[in-house]
């Protein structure tokens, strides 16, 4: 059970409140994370704010940061969420990440108001002293942890493309349904909240759609990865995909085929149930490793 919110109150009744954060870490001074002060409770806290409609939790965790602190920042390592009851005992859940900085992290210009009066940067042993609320405290104890930086690899089935009895060209020339291009507009937001640089892909025409607007949206190229489609892959031809990305420091998505995911997969070294269409895997891996992963459903 998360730490009550000063408000709450009552039985649990009406609507979930989903909600989302980051602890936000630099390195400077051997480490340091980002507080905000809530005037309405006279509280010293992580940023997060609620889910607006329509929107998939990873933005919300991105823009509540930034709206909350002016700091812009890319999503790593998943942490425990919170759940608790807030005012009219309907139950909260607040999703929280690791945040890194993207940009600049000067807060000291962040403009007071209602409902953020202070931000502050503060070493690890004064944020554990600063916190009012021991499931925040618990929170910067698993990022101590690990504080070193990760990077990010999006494993992505594609969305839904059309049946392969209604269609009559080649099959790696099948393109995405209405409700398929809908899925792969909706992940421009879940992959910029991961800081995804560099778009890999199946050559094959589902892929490619699904991930193009991301692409087109961060002005990225799609680099083809024969060795990940459907019709020519083998276990050595992943393996090696999987390796040269793990090498890799740059956060990137990879957009393959359901026969090919397995392989992927396991590669990694993870094990997952089959994926949906559109549903994804993110992992978060350092020196050729996957240290931690969470799962999206398609959205």
């Amino acid at each position: 059970m998360g730490t009550a919110d000063p408000a709450a109150s009552g039985t649990v009744s009406g609507p979930e409140v989903v909600a989302a954060g980051a602890v936000v870490v630099r390195r400077t001074g051997g480490g340091e994370v980002l507080l905000v002060h809530r005037p309405k409770y006279d509280d010293w806290a992580w940023p997060k704010g609620k889910q607006e409609p329509g929107e998939h939790v990873t933005a919300t965790a991105v823009r509540e940061v930034v709206e909350e602190t002016g700091v812009e920042i890319r999503l790593g390592r998943p942490l425990p969420r919170q759940l608790y009851r807030v005012s009219g005992g309907r139950a909260k859940e607040v999703h929280y990440w690791t945040g890194w900085v993207m940009g600049d992290d000067d807060v000291s210009a962040y403009p007071a108001n209602s409902e953020i009066d202070q931000v502050a940067w503060v070493g690890f042993e004064k944020a554990r002293a600063m916190l009012t609320y021991a499931d925040d405290v618990a929170l910067l104890d698993q990022v101590v942890q690990h504080p070193r930086r990760t990077s990010s690899l999006v494993v992505l089935r594609h969305a839904k493309a059309e049946k392969r009895a209604a269609w009559d060209g080649p099959d790696e020339a099948r393109p995405l349904t209405d409700a398929g291009r809908l899925q792969a507009a909706r992940l421009v937001p879940v992959l910029s909240a991961y800081g995804i640089t560099r778009v890999l892909t199946s050559p094959s025409e589902r892929c490619r759609e699904t991930v193009a607007p991301y692409a087109e949206d961060h002005v990225l190229r799609l680099e083809h990865v024969s060795g990940v489609k459907e019709e020519e892959f083998t276990p050595d031809s992943v393996s090696e995909a999987v390796a040269f990305l793990l090498a890799q420091k740059e956060n990137a998505v990879l957009c393959s085929h359901r026969p090919v995911l397995p392989e992927i997969l396991a590669a990694l070294g993870i094990a997952e149930e089959p994926l949906a269409l559109g549903e994804m895997v993110v992992c978060q891996h350092r020196k050729g490793r996957v240290v931690a992963t969470e799962r999206h459903l398609a959205f």
